[in-house]
């Protein structure tokens, strides 16, 4: 994918071109029927993987070429500069550009970067071919050039695919094995060296992530699409792809390596829920609650859930409603960091504390009969706040006993 100012100069170039030129392919790949030589090649430009979160699943390019063209048709770009796009990004609301432009224009980003490029040229027909390049054209036309992206269901590669099935006169049929079995555990593989950024995820995203795939719905990531086309076929006997040629090696694995265990969140959940304990343990023994502790601790939570609550019940997003995290993190919770501070307050402070006791009981109960699959750097947090839970409506009903017995 492309983004800063590259993507920039392509978006204005390429759609300056189509402006101009509505009857004509960037990078000059169409002329008019009549006077195409036989003689179009498409292919499929898969570019592995990099090292920002967004390059971590690759990428997939169309590229047409023939005589005196050569071009590629991109469904990866996005301007982050646009208006309101991180609230439009959460909302589920982002949208991504098809465009076309000449192909030396393409491969430079990838080499930069090290990343390996593969291209499977198609065994189609020069009518399917011809009729490709059309579908690209139409597609890349400023009116249609813009289409709401999903991250797993309708991006840079599931478009791509599309796309080929479209032209084909012959359906294709893709080998039938599944690899990671759901959305999570196939994002998991491949973010697997950045803990964090899986952490994000598996908060933000619910069990729409996690029901059993096809293998075709595995196409997602490009990468496994490229494995996918190379045993693919067409219903009448053709198989899919003609040839494959690596263009460009790149090196072993251009992301930033593994994450450090004593950085990553499991590690440090651990460090909070054993701190917290601590803290527990000392207010269960002076018998008063750190207020300040309390407080901070359920504003996080609180914020955090409202993320969430923003996620469910707002966003756009089909993955993240729902989301059974949304009973341990939610808005409520910002009324046990307010309410812990006074004494008028109490009630809600103690109807909040045993909400979040009952609460989590039940969701840990309940959670290994359920479909959505969690973080395990979940766990140590929500025991945690299981036990601040437990310690504060300790210490409160026994301060209410001392104060009833004393009058």
């Amino acid at each position: 994918m492309l983004n800063g100012g590259a993507m920039a100069i392509i978006i204005a170039v390429a759609l300056s071109w189509l402006l101009l030129h509505p009857t004509e392919a960037k990078g000059s790949s169409y002329a008019p029927r009549e006077a195409m030589a036989d003689s179009l090649t498409v292919s499929l430009i898969t570019c592995y993987p990099g090292p920002e979160i967004y390059e971590l699943c690759g990428h997939e390019a169309i590229r047409v070429r023939g005589e005196g063209r050569d071009s590629v048709w991109n469904f990866g770009i996005f301007d982050f500069r646009e208006p309101n796009f991180v609230y439009r990004f959460v909302k589920g609301e982002t949208d991504y550009i098809c465009a076309g432009y000449p192909f030396e224009w393409f491969l430079p980003e990838y080499r930069e970067r090290g990343s390996k490029v593969v291209e499977q040229d198609l065994n189609l027909t020069q009518g399917e071919a011809h009729r490709l390049l059309e579908l690209l054209q139409v597609q890349g036309l400023p009116e249609n050039r813009r289409y709401r992206y999903n991250y797993v269901k309708d991006n840079c590669a599931t478009r791509v695919y599309d796309m080929v099935g479209r032209a084909a006169e012959s359906d294709v049929v893709y080998p039938d094995s599944v690899r990671y079995g759901t959305f999570r555990n196939e994002m998991r593989a491949y973010h697997k060296d950045y803990p964090w950024y899986q952490f994000g995820i598996d908060l933000a995203l619910g069990s729409g992530i996690d029901y059993p795939l096809t293998a075709k719905e595995e196409m997602f990531v490009p990468v496994e699409g490229e494995r996918m086309v190379a045993g693919a076929h067409f219903a009448d006997g053709r198989q899919l792809v003609r040839e494959s040629r690596v263009l460009n090696e790149g090196v072993a694995d251009p992301t930033l390596g593994p994450t450090p265990y004593w950085l990553g969140p499991l590690f440090w959940s651990w460090v909070v829920a054993a701190l917290l304990t601590l803290v527990c343990v000392y207010d269960l023994w002076r018998r008063r609650v750190t207020r300040w502790v309390f407080s901070l601790w359920f504003l996080l939570l609180g914020v955090a859930g409202s993320l969430v609550a923003f996620l469910v019940f707002v966003s756009a997003h089909e993955a993240t409603s729902p989301n059974t995290l949304i009973i341990w993190l939610n808005p409520l919770q910002l009324i046990m960091a307010a309410c812990v501070w006074s004494r008028r307050t109490r009630w809600a402070s103690t109807a909040m504390a045993w909400y979040n006791i009952v609460v989590t009981v039940c969701m840990l109960i309940v959670w290994p009969m359920q479909r959505q699959s969690a973080n395990a750097a979940f766990f140590p947090l929500i025991g945690a706040t299981l036990l601040l839970g437990i310690t504060y409506a300790i210490i409160i009903s026994k301060q209410s006993y001392i104060n009833k017995t004393i009058r």
